[in-house]
């Protein structure tokens, strides 16, 4: 018997639960994974008998916690798909306001900024709380995760988006 123990934000319990325990439920099933989930406290423990079921368990369980709907966080099931979670009070350090700015920098004007690195880099990405997540294939992640580091740098928009394509454009074979 193997169990893993994930503390996720109260107001995510709702949504990892899911109506009538719906969420749960499908999420058991397609991981083989028993959650226990506490709602007092926030922790989630996945339980199962195959260490690789509660491995692949939690980063579906940590996506839902960082804002991603189930239904984006299930793209986690895919053996070609992961997750990255950037923290950007490694960027903010202690200040609130700047904190602030950093996440509107990553959202943009109307959700426009997340928009196009979206479509750029085929991902789905979720700003919650004091983090950025990611959910794409490792090549795609790993390009977001670098263009959103260069906005949180400071970098323009501009220059990020066409660091993006340069990239892509890189990466293609000949």
């Amino acid at each position: 018997m193997f169990q893993e123990c994930i503390k996720i934000p109260k107001r995510r319990i709702a949504v990892l639960i899911g109506e009538k325990g719906k969420v749960k439920r499908e999420l058991q099933k397609l991981t083989s994974t028993t959650l226990k989930i506490d709602s007092d406290e926030g922790d989630v423990t996945i339980i199962s008998e195959e260490s690789i079921d509660v491995f692949n368990t939690k980063p579906i369980v940590q996506a839902i916690a960082r804002g991603f709907n189930p239904e984006i966080a299930f793209k986690l099931l895919e053996e070609e798909n992961c997750l990255e979670i950037i923290d950007i009070t490694d960027f903010s350090l202690k200040s609130k306001k700047k904190l602030i700015r950093l996440k509107s920098r990553i959202i943009g004007a109307k959700g426009k900024a997340r928009k196009n690195i979206e479509m750029l880099t085929h991902t789905d990405i979720s700003v919650y709380g004091k983090t950025v997540s990611i959910i794409g294939t490792q090549e795609n992640t790993y390009l977001a995760k670098r263009a959103i580091q260069n906005l949180l740098q400071g970098s323009r928009h501009g220059k990020v988006y066409g660091f993006i394509e340069r990239s892509k454009k890189l990466d293609k074979p000949l």
